[in-house]
C-alpha cells in the first residue's frame, strides 16, 4: 500500500469529515471507497460507449428480435 498526499479545499473537507463521522469510517477508507466507485463508474461509461458505437456500426435490423 502507498501513502499519498492530497490537497483539498476547506468546504469539501468539511463535507467529507461530516460524512465519515456519520458513516463511522476513516478518511482513508472513505477516499479508497470513493476512488473505487469512481473508477467503476468510468468503466461502466466506457462499456456503454462501446455498446452505443457497436449499435451505430451494426444497427438493429427490422425483425431481428421478433419471435
Amino acid at each position: 500500500m502507498k501513502t499519498i498526499e492530497l490537497s483539498i479545499d476547506d468546504e469539501l473537507l468539511t463535507r467529507v469529515n461530516q460524512t465519515i463521522a456519520q458513516q463511522k469510517t476513516t478518511l482513508a477508507a472513505f477516499i479508497r471507497e470513493s476512488l473505487i466507485h469512481s473508477l467503476n463508474r468510468l468503466n461502466i461509461r466506457e462499456l456503454e460507449k462501446q455498446h452505443r458505437e457497436g449499435y451505430d456500426r451494426h444497427p438493429v435490423q427490422e425483425g431481428e428480435f421478433e419471435i
